[in-house]
């Protein structure tokens, strides 16, 4: 069975067509990158999987189910704003975390946040920018999810800081899963994709695997990306 599945799925805000009719199918054990220029609808089609939109037509199923209570624990979510209350410890947030899902393995948190020699200690009003990303990245792969939906996990940190993202990526998912990455930024996150998924206005452009782009067209999939949507 498909971890996540879209049927037509749609989407509408007031006059705008945020999602037109998607349909796709996402596999366990692999790793997608979901890649299209800005307001493309990659942020629509990961809140609806996430439960936090309704469709306007059409259904998105995750497991076999429609999102909400039952799905919430097969989903771990990285949202693209930052949505860590400032005042709160890096303790706080583990305690929170472990509370909150019964798949929290705060073992594994504590030895990511380890190695990036962050306090447990620290609050997060007290951070830099990318210590507060890897902060929230950790907290998202600590869970035994199903499928993991990041959302620009590597926008607007360093190039040394988006390594470490995407190797904890990487080494922290639940092989059984899957993982989509929406971003921008194609050719710092290639290399770790099993398949894309490019996305425009709304519509599912190109579904194909890295390989299938590369032996075809003869291209990386950033250039392949480029030459699709060339203005």
């Amino acid at each position: 069975m498909a971890i996540l599945e879209c049927r037509d799925l749609s989407k509408r805000f007031g006059a705008v067509q945020a999602l037109d009719t998607v349909s796709l199918k996402i596999e366990p054990g692999r790793v997608i990158g979901l890649l299209g220029p800005n307001g493309s609808g990659k942020t629509t089609l990961l809140k609806l999987a996430n439960g936090l939109l309704t469709p306007t037509g059409g259904e998105i199923l995750i497991e076999g189910m429609a999102p909400g209570n039952e799905t919430k624990s097969a989903v771990s979510y990285l949202p693209d704003k930052p949505y860590l209350a400032e005042w709160m410890k890096v303790r706080q947030l583990l305690d929170f975390f472990q509370d909150f899902y019964a798949d929290f393995d705060r073992d594994k948190a504590m030895e990511m946040l380890l190695r990036l020699n962050i306090d447990e200690n620290m609050r997060i009003k007290e951070m830099s920018k990318g210590t507060r990303e890897k902060t929230q990245l950790i907290l998202v792969m600590s869970r035994k999810a199903m499928l993991y939906l990041l959302d620009e996990p590597i926008g607007g940190v360093d190039p040394a800081t988006r390594d470490y993202i995407l190797d904890t990526i990487i080494r922290n998912y639940n092989p059984e899963a899957a993982v989509v990455i929406s971003t921008h930024l194609i050719a710092d996150v290639e290399q770790v994709l099993d398949d894309v998924i490019f996305i425009n206005q709304g519509k599912i452009v190109l579904e194909s695997s890295v390989d299938q782009i590369r032996e075809e067209h003869g291209m990386s999939v950033d250039q392949y990306f480029r030459e699709v949507f060339r203005c």
